[in-house]
């Protein structure tokens, strides 16, 4: 057997063992959501900003308004999400991660 034949099988076996499937569904079930919501949040923004002009131009402090502020929460909710992301991550993701990376090394020796 060559060693692409080996590392082949190894990277096959790891894509359907059960800890994999945990870890893609674990990915799977916090990313999509997210993207979904962050996604509606946006679109949101775009279309009151188009289509509620008034609205959107509603002074709220000086010369600072609702659209300002809509603007200034997008940047906001991108450093959130990419945060809670982080923290989803490390918790659910990189344990998993980490033992079937292990796994892969010893295999590959």
């Amino acid at each position: 057997m060559t060693t692409q034949e080996h590392d082949a099988s190894v990277y096959e076996s790891v894509r359907e063992s059960s800890e994999f499937q945990e870890l893609k569904r674990r990915f799977r079930a916090w990313t999509f959501p997210m993207t979904v919501a962050f996604l509606v949040w946006y679109l949101l923004y775009v279309v009151m900003s188009g289509w509620a002009r008034g609205f959107m131009a509603t002074k709220v402090l000086g010369d600072i308004n609702v659209g300002l502020i809509f603007g200034l929460l997008q940047f906001v909710s991108t450093f959130l999400i990419a945060w809670a992301y982080a923290r989803h991550a490390e918790k659910k993701l990189d344990p998993i991660a980490d033992k079937l990376r292990h796994e892969v090394e010893e295999k590959t020796k």
